[in-house]
């Protein structure tokens, strides 16, 4: 009795099956979106205090975070583009139930990772004086960011493997577990950054070192649950593919993310460039009002991100409604978060400038100013994000690319050239808002076409049914026209 009892209980990815299919979408995505936002909030609130912490060191210490930091986003795109290529194929693949096509996914996402991880650290210290000027280092800036850039490369291998790790987790909807991996690095390296940095002496390269720790301990926690079967899929190296289509697969669909990210890493740089001949005070500014703008961004990317699964597992299913339907929960709910944060921020942007005590007046001049663009572009990024999302999750790769090279790449680069040389500071202040603004008007006919197609298949499939309507309201307006006649 016990042993039908079990043998009728459903499997694991059964069960997860069922919530992603059958649970009401507001609900799940209100579940999933928690530890998922968690998740990006403590991980801007660590790219904050980062840099507030280095930011008592003097305004080049804080300028060579902000270029460093373009290193950090370009490993993290690699990273995360294999993983959200991985991600794309095993949510797909999870609402067909062929959990052994998603595991060889994640197994080959995650080895690839770390071997690019391992040729980003190879290349980059080898030239590590010429990438940092590269990346818009001053003279003065410079030994404060080949300090904190040779740890940030030591660590490229575990980030990279932790993103993928971090990507497919949530793939599977398993975004508690993934929280729980990032979200405990980010808060040790919080608690653990000021003491290396200030009590140990070590400067900004304490602060480098305390990344490095604290991204292997989530590394650790990430691994941790595929080894003790936690996950939905299975991560082993005897699954490795050695098909190149499944890698061209993981590059193909990880490329939207890749380019967001990899132009991330370059507008970064382009700024600092175009910042520097104001001064050391203008780059730390506007890396400062970055970095708050981009813990709104993150706000906004764990939103889309709890909303990613639910749109995979359902488009795989076959239920559109649902997919729909999850866009536009997930789209008003950020719009509201990011309206009311554009608000506060723009009332209180001197005191949260402020903040970062540099010692410069100018700092806090530039850096609320800078901020004060960033709250005009705010309502309309939500839009935009979580398009980009749904296309690239839903496997429209061409599409998700075009629109991720948008915000940072086709709408940024005219725009970091021409304004800046019109409008001098203002100019590099505004670019990037500017270019937000831009990207949002571009989706809408991406998200229109794209939903069209899915409302025609619909309708294609349905075609019996809606002749039996058809002919049931014909004979109904036929029967009351006799009762009217008699």
């Amino acid at each position: 009795m016990t042993q039908s009892l079990a043998s009728a209980a459903p499997s694991r990815e059964e069960e997860q099956f069922i919530i992603m299919t059958q649970t009401p979408i507001g609900r799940l995505i209100a579940k999933l979106s928690v530890p998922t936002v968690i998740s990006m909030l403590v991980s801007a609130i660590y790219n904050i205090t980062d840099t507030f912490y280095v930011a008592h060191l003097g305004p080049s210490a804080a300028g060579a975070v902000g270029v460093v930091f373009s290193l950090m986003s370009l490993i993290q795109a690699l990273g995360m583009g294999v993983g959200m290529g991985a991600a794309s194929m095993v949510s797909r693949c999870l609402g067909r139930r062929d959990t052994q096509t998603a595991s060889r996914y994640v197994s080959s996402a995650f080895f690839f990772g770390a071997f690019i991880g391992l040729c980003i650290f190879i290349v980059g210290e080898i030239n590590v004086d010429r990438l940092m000027r590269w990346l818009g280092s001053t003279d003065t800036i410079l030994p404060y960011a080949c300090d904190y850039g040779h740890y940030i490369l030591i660590a490229a291998p575990v980030m990279c493997s932790a993103f993928v790790l971090n990507t497919t987790l949530r793939a599977e909807g398993k975004a508690f577990f993934s929280m729980i991996g990032m979200s405990t690095g980010a808060i040790l390296n919080i608690a653990i950054a000021p003491v290396f940095i200030y009590m140990l002496g070590w400067g900004i390269r304490g602060a480098a070192i305390a990344v490095l720790i604290c991204q292997s301990i989530s590394l650790c926690i990430l691994l941790s649950f595929f080894i003790r079967r936690k996950s939905v899929t299975t991560l082993s190296w005897q699954l490795v593919s050695l098909r190149w289509r499944d890698y061209w697969n993981l590059i193909r669909l990880g490329s939207p993310t890749t380019l967001r990210q990899g132009f991330a890493s370059l507008a970064m740089a382009l700024l600092n460039i175009k910042a520097a001949p104001f001064g050391d005070a203008a780059v730390a500014a506007v890396s400062i009002a970055t970095k708050i703008y981009l813990a709104m961004r993150g706000i906004v990317l764990g939103i889309g991100q709890a909303m990613q699964p639910v749109a995979g597992y359902n488009h795989g299913a076959k239920l559109y409604d649902r997919v729909r339907e999850a866009f536009w929960v997930t789209t008003r709910a950020g719009t509201l978060i990011c309206t009311a944060a554009a608000i506060v921020l723009a009332v209180w942007a001197q005191p949260v400038i402020s903040a970062f005590r540099t010692g410069s007046e100018e700092v806090v001049v530039i850096g609320v100013q800078t901020l004060y663009f960033f709250c005009a572009a705010l309502p309309f990024l939500a839009y935009s994000t979580y398009v980009n999302q749904l296309l690239q999750i839903l496997g429209q790769a061409k599409s998700a690319a075009f629109l991720a090279s948008c915000r940072q790449g086709i709408m940024f680069l005219p725009l970091v050239f021409i304004l800046p040389h019109y409008l001098g500071l203002v100019g590099v202040e505004a670019t990037q808002p500017a270019a937000d603004m831009l990207t949002f008007f571009v989706s809408i006919p991406f998200l229109v076409h794209f939903f069209h197609k899915y409302q025609y298949t619909r309708k294609a499939l349905s075609t019996k049914r809606r002749m039996k309507l058809v002919y049931l309201v014909l004979w109904r307006k036929l029967h009351r026209w006799k009762h009217t006649e008699m």
